[in-house]
């Protein structure tokens, strides 16, 4: 009974907000998420913690500024997202472009595959639907939702111009499959992990245990690895898919060294692109929740919101 509420729900809502005008429609979301904001503490807890944590060089106001913006920016997503199947290259054409294209097609010309190295960072569910609208469909690692009507539903909606799924649960075998046939897969590697899917690297100055997998295939399979976002630019007032340059990693006669140090190298990237757009990260996750043995839990302490 639960599901069948929770499907119908977001149905009843992804038709709502996909019927109304878009500028309409972002308005009620960026209301919606204010709401969210204020009615959830424990979230806003959360952000305004790994905020004091990861950049304490920001005041309190301008914490609580930047995690305003984080979740209008989860509104506006979630508009996006329930209005993705009225989307066509001409009717996007005014409003998202794309920088560093050529990145991304030298990768994809060396034919050994390409991994995109992302998060959850700008409007990553429009990010992977708008590289597929523009013929460049790929595969993306998610983790099943628990409820499967919706989950069909939403992967419907991601998977609508060639776009496919790979979960989390047999990703390995799929990203080596996909990486051999040349082909391109995005991972989402923000979030916290345990181990031994994670190893420890440093990520704002702070252990963080990150997953592993991207770096493993790479260095397996001569994929190349290269940053990819799609952010809001507040002085064009529009989307940009953005393709940053080739990581390469390091070859050395320690394979755990080297997972290591490709996983740092990737952490690296997703911080500096998370410093030039602070505001489109999702700080309420419990990003640093992991903790390497003997040290304390870090969300442990509750600020005051």
């Amino acid at each position: 009974m639960r599901h069948s509420f929770e499907y119908w729900l977001v149905v009843v809502v992804a038709r709502s907000l996909g019927a109304i005008p878009r500028r309409v429609a972002r308005l009620l979301g960026a209301g919606l998420a204010c709401a969210v904001y204020w009615l959830m503490g424990r979230l806003r807890r959360v952000g305004l913690r790994n905020l004091e944590l990861a950049m304490p060089e920001l005041s309190e106001r301008q914490r609580k500024r930047v995690l305003r913006g984080v979740y209008r920016h989860l509104g506006w997503q979630l508009v996006e997202f329930c209005r993705m199947p009225r989307y066509t290259p001409e009717n996007t054409r005014g409003w998202i472009r794309t920088e560093g294209l050529e990145h991304y097609k030298a990768a994809q010309a060396r034919g050994k595959g390409v991994l995109v190295l992302t998060g959850h960072l700008g409007a990553w569910e429009l990010s992977s639907f708008y590289h597929s609208l523009m013929g460049y469909p790929m595969g993306m690692v998610i983790r099943r939702l628990d409820n499967r009507r919706l989950d069909t539903f939403v992967n419907g909606i991601r998977c609508l111009h060639g776009n496919r799924v790979l979960h989390k649960d047999d990703f390995a075998r799929g990203l080596l499959t996909s990486m051999r046939a040349g082909q391109t897969v995005g991972i989402l590697m923000d979030t916290n992990m345990t181990p031994p899917q994670g190893v420890f690297a440093r990520f704002f100055g702070l252990t963080a245990c990150t997953a592993s997998g991207l770096a493993r295939v790479a260095l397996k399979t001569g994929a190349a690895v290269l940053p990819g976002f799609l952010l809001w630019e507040p002085k064009e007032r529009q989307y940009v898919l953005h393709f940053g340059p080739e990581l390469h990693f390091a070859r050395g006669e320690d394979a755990e060294a080297e997972v290591l140090a490709a996983t740092q190298q990737c952490n690296d990237a997703l911080e500096a692109w998370i410093r030039r757009y602070p505001d489109q990260w999702l700080w309420i996750h419990r990003r640093w929740k992991t903790r390497p043995a003997g040290e304390p839990e870090i969300y442990a302490r509750r600020p005051e919101a």
